[in-house]
């Protein structure tokens, strides 16, 4: 499975070689830290070599852009909205290239790579418009001749830090938001996906230098752990965007807020679905195979836990396996694959001692439950029958693993559902009214996002996504996310020649 070393034509129409700088700082390509390779999942080849940012580097981008913050703050919002407006055209003018970079460093199948960077596209389309829509509002003021009004204003730097499951997309969920409000952008993308950290930045590179603006307005860079806590120590940095786990994304929480910096948090899950005894179970079936398997289980929304009803268990059981067996597992660079590699070895190494655990707490493998002897990172989609206590339910295992489980009434479905440290994504398959408007109520899921009749992955950019507990309660893209991003000032005005006191106070 995955091809041998070729050239891959795709790498030199986005301006990649086979030896690459990891630093866009000041509006330079540069880097002096290590030089690390980076690796096709498919078969563990080197694709290019990419030299990583040090902290020199680091430092020196970092005044640049505090320096470029005092100018682009400065430009009026729809004129931001202008800018990004013309990064979303270099990047539809390069969609399936950059689509191919993803595919091959990542591992998601071609279609999923594409469709990741539409994601970027659609959130500078989206920005765009909230350039002009950046809007206070007018309180009324209890004292006359006084006006009051709330103002919104850039924080100044906001820094992301982005995870390998999703190289791109999570830098337009910030990256484009937090531009045109008026901020300048550090991006830290995932360690093992630096091409497409890049090939992003420099079609960003070029919108800006083609503007005659400074190239420090978006710094980037390719590096390790260090960098991260680098950036998350800045108190230059207002806000820190983290994506990756729980147990990091508290230790980055922790550092930015000892300096009372702000964070935007995405962390894990461990997503539910729950049929009931009235689904259309076609419709079912066909949603928890894109949740369980897309991405090869890779998704923070990924479906991890199945609730099935008693009535219909073993029926959606046999279709579900009857599906899985003809999903085609292979190199997602080619037509027909569903599944692609896991991430890395280590990702593979991890599944293995997962599906041990999950045998060791009573689990019985339905489907897969093996690793693919290959040179890639390739293992089989599986289903476990597990009961809901066994520890191992609560953790998330990040592969194509799938608990199914058994269930009475709704209220016991729920309570599953909420019963996990993580509340990120969750969906239910009903028909009733009744059932679904209990699920979005206040006794229904603890997520932050919350679905009826569809997967629980694949969410649109205009709603607010992310998740409450474990998952870090941070909300990214759409909706009013907006305002992360910036700071409000309530303004009171006197335009009379009096001095009446709030409350009615009188004072001398």
């Amino acid at each position: 499975m995955g091809s041998n070393k070729i050239e891959y034509g795709f790498l030199k129409e986005i301006g990649l070689g086979s030896e690459n700088l990891g630093g866009y700082i000041n509006g330079k390509w540069k880097a002096s830290g290590p030089v690390i390779s980076t690796v096709n999942p498919s078969n563990n080849q080197t694709i290019a070599k990419v030299t990583e940012v040090s902290l020199e580097d680091y430092e020196e981008g970092l005044s640049a852009c505090s320096e470029a913050a005092k100018i682009w703050k400065s430009v009026p919002a729809p004129k931001r909205g202008e800018i990004v407006r013309q990064i979303g055209d270099a990047l539809r003018a390069k969609l399936d290239d950059l689509g191919s970079i993803v595919s091959l460093e990542m591992g998601k199948i071609l279609p999923e790579g594409i469709g990741e960077v539409q994601e970027i596209i659609d959130m500078c389309d989206y920005a765009v418009g909230l350039s002009r829509q950046l809007n206070g509002s007018i309180i009324p003021s209890e004292r006359p001749n006084h006006m009051m009004l709330e103002v919104w204003n850039p924080l100044g730097i906001v820094g992301v830090i982005t995870a390998f499951n999703f190289p791109c997309a999570v830098l337009g969920w910030n990256a484009c938001i937090a531009l045109v409000c008026g901020n300048c952008v550090v991006w830290k993308g995932a360690p093992t996906t630096p091409l497409v950290t890049i090939a992003v930045t420099k079609l960003i590179a070029e919108v800006l230098e083609k503007n005659n603006l400074p190239g420090a307005i978006f710094t980037s860079l390719c590096g390790g752990a260090e960098i991260g806590q680098a950036i998350a120590k800045d108190s230059r940095i207002h806000l820190v965007s983290f994506t990756g786990s729980s147990k990091v994304g508290m230790s980055v929480q922790k550092t930015v807020s000892e300096r009372f910096g702000k964070c935007l948090l995405e962390l894990s899950g461990n997503n539910a679905i729950i049929v009931m005894d009235d689904a259309d179970i076609g419709l079912a079936v066909r949603s928890i195979l894109f949740a369980a398997v897309g991405t090869a289980g890779q998704r923070c929304t990924t479906c991890r836990r199945l609730f099935l009803h008693e009535s219909i268990y073993q029926t959606v059981l046999d279709q579900l396996t009857g599906v899985y067996k003809q999903v085609k597992v292979g190199d997602p660079l080619e037509k027909g694959t569903l599944v692609g590699p896991l991430h890395s070895r280590v990702s593979k190494e991890k599944f293995a001692k997962g599906i041990s655990l999950i045998k060791s707490q009573g689990g019985k493998i339905l489907v897969g439950g093996s690793t693919i002897e290959s040179d890639g990172n390739f293992v089989q989609p599986t289903i476990v029958e597990i009961s809901p206590s066994a520890p191992v339910v609560k953790e998330e295992l990040f592969g194509p693993v799938l608990y199914v489980m058994k269930f009475q009434t709704l209220e016991e479905a729920i309570e599953l559902n909420n019963s996990v440290p993580q509340g990120l994504s969750s969906s239910i398959f009903t028909e009733k009214p009744g059932n679904i408007f209990t699920w979005i109520g206040p006794n229904g899921s603890d997520c932050g996002i919350v679905n009826v009749n569809i997967p629980t992955n694949g969410a649109e950019i205009g709603g607010a996504f992310g998740g409450e507990k474990a998952t870090g309660g941070g909300r990214e893209a759409g909706s009013d996310s907006w305002k992360q991003y910036m700071r409000r000032s309530t303004c009171t005005i006197n335009y009379g020649s009096e001095l009446p006191l709030a409350q009615g106070i009188n004072f001398g």
